[in-house]
């Protein structure tokens, strides 16, 4: 499987949308200070995944979450109870 994940920099609020084919071990490279750019937001919370069985699929859900605009706004509006707003 392939995963697109959201963190939330629990010291800025801020979030981390990323592309892995290992959550689990992605999850704790992030935690553990190994992602330099999440290195100075954690301690990290992963708040949300979604699964593909095709990397290609992944990688473009990936990049458009990542454009921001509407597709940004929907998942913020998506999963708000977990940001704390």
């Amino acid at each position: 499987m392939h995963y697109v994940y959201i963190l939330k920099g629990l010291k800025d609020k801020r979030l981390y949308i990323g592309y892995t084919s290992d959550l689990k071990l992605r999850y704790k490279e992030h935690c553990d200070g190994g992602v330099k750019s999440t290195t100075n937001r954690r301690p990290l919370e992963l708040i949300y995944y979604e699964a593909y069985k095709d990397k290609k699929d992944a990688q473009n859900r990936e990049r458009y979450l990542k454009g921001g605009g509407k597709a940004n706004n929907d998942l913020k509006e998506q999963i708000k109870n977990s940001m704390g707003v």
